[in-house]
């Protein structure tokens, strides 16, 4: 009795084994059979890698190409590339510096084709691409530093005057969730070839603010970064040669939209003592057109590498017509409203190609007896130059 039922359990189990297998073979058979990977896989590749001394190796593995440079324009010395060497195993390799503290954009140009570092996650958005981003220790205003941190959210709104969704950034100071009071606010325009992620990633504005407020250098404050691009980027005429739009698309969202859902969003101040603006470049531009267009709401107003378009005679942003100065007078001329106006500051590098631009602007404010602060550094058209900028902005703002 017991050996019959050693038996059957035998052939229980033979029975079962034996339909797995068939099981297992048909499944196989049914699948389809996947890649299977061989041959050499190539030198492990670390880029960017910033040394001690501030020294940065950007590397690219590349084996069949047949030329590449390093495009970042921002490095000194590099606006037009720098050529990277190839050595046996097919990496290519560059480095620059010591380079100063601070964030730098970068991309690959391999055989004429632009790509970012595939080796490296942090990016940073521009208007029409995106670039690969390295930082650089050793800025003592931009570092990011054991200190309160703020936040800084992307914002999603529905603009009614371009009729579509829009995206600007903004920071909200350490504390302002746990908080209930209000804070001043400030608006801070990039510039054309940039997008509205532009000032807290390379721009760094965030760490920035926050290094400022912890050293009681500036009071907490939200500052909202606006896209300042309503299309893609061109020189006086849009993409299929049609003609620009006849009236300023961002001037329009900003008042009719951006504005009114910063400013009913956030805890913020809606008087012209607590409100101030500032752009680079394009966003420089913006903001006199906006800033003096509406001089009774705004008392603070910063303009860097920039001024008004036009007014040395042509170039980026002339346009038919009565000058900028003509279409203003009776603003630059109401004695009133330079009463409440606490700041107006420009700030330039010498080697920037805007600077002649500033220079008149500057001549032109102060005829109509502007008070205006005017400073010209070393550098150029360069976020090196915009983020100290932005270190020497709001300290000043909201006394």
């Amino acid at each position: 009795m017991v050996n019959s039922r050693k038996a059957s359990i035998s052939v229980t189990a033979a029975t079962v084994l034996t339909a797995m297998v068939l099981n297992a073979t048909v499944a196989a058979q049914s699948e389809p059979e996947r890649p299977r990977f061989s041959g050499p896989r190539g030198p492990r590749v670390v880029s960017p890698e910033v040394s001690a001394d501030r020294r940065v190796t950007f590397r690219l593995l590349a084996p069949k190409a047949e030329a590449v440079r390093l495009v970042a324009s921002d490095i000194p010395g590099n606006f037009r590339g720098a050529e990277m060497a190839k050595d046996p195993n097919g990496v290519w390799e560059v480095t620059l510096g010591p380079l100063d503290g601070g964030a730098y954009r970068y991309n690959f140009n391999v055989d004429d084709v632009s790509v970012i570092d595939p080796r490296n996650s942090s990016t940073s958005e521009s208007n029409m691409n995106t670039w690969s981003l390295v930082y650089v220790p050793g800025s003592d205003f931009s570092d990011t530093r054991d200190v309160p941190h703020g936040a800084v959210a992307e914002v999603t709104y529905y603009s009614k005057s371009l009729k579509r969704f829009r995206r600007m950034h903004v920071y909200t100071p350490p504390g302002y969730e746990s908080g209930k009071g209000r804070y001043p606010i400030f608006y801070l325009l990039h510039g054309a070839f940039d997008c509205d992620d532009s000032w807290t990633s390379v721009g760094r504005a965030g760490f920035i603010l926050d290094n400022m407020i912890a050293a009681g250098k500036a009071k907490p404050m939200v500052v909202a970064m606006p896209a300042g691009r309503t299309g893609p980027f061109t020189f006086g005429r849009r993409r299929g040669g049609a003609a620009r739009p006849p009236v300023d698309e961002f001037t329009q969202d900003f008042r009719n939209d951006l504005q009114p859902y910063v400013e009913k969003n956030y805890r913020v101040y809606r008087d012209r003592q607590h409100r101030a603006m500032a752009g680079l470049s394009m966003g420089g531009a913006q903001t006199l057109n906006i800033a003096f267009g509406n001089l009774d709401e705004f008392a603070y107003i910063g303009v860097f590498s920039s001024g008004i378009f036009g007014i040395t005679g042509g170039g980026p942003g002339a346009a038919p017509g009565p000058s900028w100065e003509e279409r203003n007078k009776e603003i630059l001329d109401n004695a009133e409203l330079k009463k409440g106006l606490k700041l107006l500051w420009f700030a330039t590098g010498r080697e920037d190609f805007l600077v002649g631009t500033s220079r008149a602007t500057v001549d032109m404010l102060k005829k109509h007896k502007f008070d205006v602060v005017y400073k010209e550094t070393d550098g150029a058209h360069t976020w090196i130059n915009w983020r100290s900028y932005l270190n020497e902005f709001p300290p000043q703002l909201f006394k």
